[in-house]
This record gives structure tokens, C-alpha cells and sequence, in this order.
């Protein structure tokens, strides 16, 4: 019998049942999926030429990127690049690397920098043009501005994330404090750090000898990189980054994800290979989906998942709407009362109104991506606590984004602030260069 997912069994029998034996049960168990939808990452083709990547949690929609297959993403790679200007008035230098793109390199972000050949002698310590150095792509291109790098490498893994520059070692505002002090007992057990180390929020769940792996893999890897640079092209790419879907099965939590399902055979192969090195308890949740009569796009409602996430418009079960407008400087958000009509007391209902849409407004900043400036423009309130409950709400939704996320403030003009980390195209983007 063909593979469904673990939550689409049903009975196969060789009689066809009476109507009575079929009272009770659900032919159709996918038209419960919203119900049983639980940290669940799919990846598939949605269209020709272009993969889906998709996060459901909580019988929602989560997270969707799009990848063209025939071009990749320079995010996360690292170049031997080369210096052609360096602006003082900004700040900033512009770091060639293959093809001719040129990347913005914040001077106050170069902090001990691997050179591979120094333009003149005797300036090691200041950035000069025909500088051969390791930089990172740390963000993609977005618009007209072009990617942005930083010369402090990151190398990335399940637990740990190895960094240069500072050997020092960082822990995760998601963990708690009770598992921060255990991991610095482990984390003493290193000895002497060459680099720096970030620990991520997996690393509550790992055992003392996978976090001694890890770190020893990670810096092997290090070693060969810098080893390796000085023999390498000006121009070149010395380590490309992975694929985004293996990217994003590496950043999500190993305790929350339930199943990776994909009906694509090359990409089941490339997925278990990957986890088998790097994460080999994850190994059994991946899943190949087979069956002709149903793709798997459809299974999910994928199609329509991304038609309502690129939408201006998105409704809330109580009848109330928002507007999310894109603009070139910020993203605007606005709340909208809508159909909603329940509740006598005006207070008590725009307080509803404005706590459902937090918690939509979270869920799409992740599922579009949204990145910079956010401005929402939630229903009005009079009272200073419900504003100070709606923005301790907000904040603690914000941290199940993997992406740093902070709400900085409510204006004077009762505007909600927020700040996200830009890194990766919006969903709008990456549909747009898929031909979507």
C-alpha cells in the first residue's frame, strides 16, 4: 500500500462497505487535516521549476518560501571578495565577488577579518582597496539595494553555530535559565575556544558527547575553509551554503517538528542523506508521499495557502479583517472591526478584535516574511492596560519567530511598532521571481 502521511490513514478493505459499517467512519480523513496539522514541514513542487517549503503548525500555515530550482541563493556563502571602494561618508565598503555583484560591507562590521592577500604592507588593521578578504553574503538583495556581507563567518549546525571574530560564547534568548546554566557546564567541558560559539535552543534537548560532535565538526570545517581560501581565486566561492529547505529543517526545533514529508524521490534521497549526517534522530520522521491520485500540493492546499498569503486582505473567524500594505520604507498593517458583532460592551469587543489580530498578524509576518519596519494600526483603545496587555501579548508571540523579531513601542498616534531582522526576500519577492 502507498505511503500517506501519518494523520491521512484510512482502511483499505477488499468488500465494499454497507452504509451502516460506514456511519461512523471518515472516508475522507484529509478533510480534517486543519485539525491534526501539527509541525509538519512540506516541500514539494508547486509549480514547474519551482519548490515550496512549508511549515504547518497549530493546523495552520506557518512559514512558505519559494525556490526557483535553476537559480540558487547566495545567502550564506562565503567568498574570497575583493575591495573596489571603500565610502568613509558611510561607512561602508562595496566587496566584489563572482559575477561582478557587489556587496555592502559596514566598516563597523569588520572586526578581526581573514585576509587572504592585503592590498599594501604594514596596514593590516584598516580596510583598504584590493583587499582580499572572507566575507559572508548575510542578507540577499532586496529591490535596488544590493546583498549585504559581513566578514564575521558563521557555521551553522543543530546545536551550535560556530562564529569568528570573538571567541566568546552566546546562548539563545528562547532558552530558559535553568537550561542556559547546564549548557555553560557543558559548554566548560570544551576547554579553550579557538572561535566564537553561539548555542542555539536545540541545544536543551542534546546530550553533552552530540554538542562535543558537533563542535568538533564545525571547527574541522573551519579549519579547512581558511586552509583552503588561500589557494583559491579572487572572486571564487569557497564554501556554498545549503540547499533553503535543508537550511530550514536544520533551524526548526528537533522536540516540535513531527514529520518532513516530500514526494519528490532525487529530494528524499538529498533530505535523509542530509540528516543522517547531521541530525540522525530526525532521521525516521522524513517521509516519501506517493500516490498519483492526489499530489501532494493538493493534500495541503498550498496553491491557495500562497493565493491568500500574497493578498492584501486577510479575513479573522470573527468577521473582523486586516489590510497588510507593503510599502518601499515599511510594511503597514491596519484593523479592521469588520462583521464582527458580538459582545455588548464596545471595550471588552475591540479588545477581542485587537487580541485575534495579534495573533493572525504574528502568523503572517512569518508566513510573508515580512521584514524592517512594521507599523499596526490596531482598533482603538482607551485603556492603558489593555494597550499594555496587547503589547505583552505581542511580544510573546513574536518569540516563536526563528527570526529576530521586537516591538518596540505603541506612538503617541496609537501606531504598534516592530522591528524583524531582514535576511531573505518576502514571500511577494520570491513569488515574483518564480513568475508567480
Amino acid at each position: 500500500m502507498r505511503y500517506r502521511p501519518r494523520h491521512f490513514w484510512f482502511t483499505e478493505k477488499k468488500s465494499t462497505p454497507t452504509r451502516e459499517q460506514t456511519a461512523d467512519i471518515d472516508l475522507y480523513p484529509w478533510r480534517q487535516q486543519e485539525k491534526t496539522l501539527n509541525n509538519i514541514r512540506v516541500i514539494t513542487c508547486l509549480r514547474e521549476h519551482v519548490l515550496a517549503d512549508a511549515l504547518y503548525c497549530d493546523g495552520c500555515l506557518t512559514e512558505l518560501s519559494l525556490l526557483p530550482d535553476q537559480k540558487t541563493s547566495i545567502l550564506g556563502n562565503i567568498y574570497v571578495g575583493k575591495v573596489k571602494n571603500v565610502v568613509k561618508n558611510i561607512q561602508a565598503a562595496f566587496v566584489e565577488i563572482e559575477n561582478g555583484i557587489l556587496c555592502y560591507l559596514p566598516l563597523d562590521d569588520v572586526r578581526s577579518p581573514i585576509r587572504i592577500r592585503p592590498a599594501r604592507t604594514g596596514q593590516r588593521q584598516r580596510l583598504t582597496e584590493g583587499d582580499e578578504l572572507l566575507i559572508q553574503v548575510s542578507r540577499e538583495a532586496v529591490k535596488t539595494k544590493a546583498p549585504s556581507a559581513t566578514t564575521n563567518l558563521s557555521l551553522t549546525g543543530k546545536y551550535l553555530i560556530l562564529t569568528t571574530g570573538n571567541p566568546t560564547v552566546g546562548y539563545s534568548s528562547r532558552l530558559k535559565e535553568q537550561q542556559k546554566e547546564q549548557l555553560k557546564t557543558y559548554m566548560q567541558n570544551l576547554g579553550p575556544l579557538e572561535t566564537g560559539l553561539i548555542v542555539r535552543t536545540n541545544a536543551a534537548l542534546a546530550a553533552p558527547e552530540e554538542l562535543t560532535q558537533e563542535y568538533e565538526r564545525l571547527l574541522a570545517q573551519y579549519h579547512f575553509l581558511t586552509e583552503q581560501a588561500i589557494h583559491r581565486a579572487v572572486h571564487s566561492c569557497v564554501l556554498k551554503s545549503r540547499p533553503a529547505y535543508l537550511t530550514s529543517i536544520l533551524g526548526t526545533s528537533g522536540e516540535s517538528l513531527t514529520e518532513i514529508l516530500t514526494d519528490n524521490r532525487a529530494l528524499y534521497g538529498q533530505i535523509r542523506d542530509f540528516l543522517k549526517e547531521e541530525i540522525p534522530k530526525d532521521t525516521e520522521k522524513l517521509r516519501l508521499y506517493e500516490d498519483d491520485l492526489l499530489p501532494l500540493k493538493a493534500l495541503y492546499s498550498l496553491e491557495k495557502g500562497l493565493s491568500e498569503a500574497l493578498g492584501t486582505r486577510v479575513w479573522l473567524k470573527s468577521g473582523a479583517y486586516l489590510v497588510i500594505e507593503p510599502t518601499e520604507a515599511l510594511t503597514v498593517i491596519d484593523v479592521n472591526t469588520g462583521k464582527y458583532t458580538r459582545g455588548k460592551n464596545k471595550q471588552e469587543t475591540i479588545r477581542r478584535i485587537n487580541q485575534e489580530a495579534a495573533r493572525e498578524i504574528a502568523r503572517q509576518i512569518r508566513l510573508r516574511n515580512l521584514s524592517g519596519m512594521i507599523v499596526i494600526d490596531f482598533v482603538d483603545m482607551d485603556a492603558e492596560e489593555d494597550i499594555k496587555q496587547l503589547m505583552e501579548l505581542m511580544q510573546k508571540l513574536l518569540k516563536n519567530d526563528p527570526q529576530k523579531s521586537t516591538v518596540i513601542d505603541m506612538t503617541g498616534l496609537g501606531l504598534m511598532e516592530i522591528t524583524r531582522k531582514k535576511q531573505k526576500k518576502t514571500l511577494a519577492e520570491q513569488a515574483k521571481e518564480c513568475g508567480i
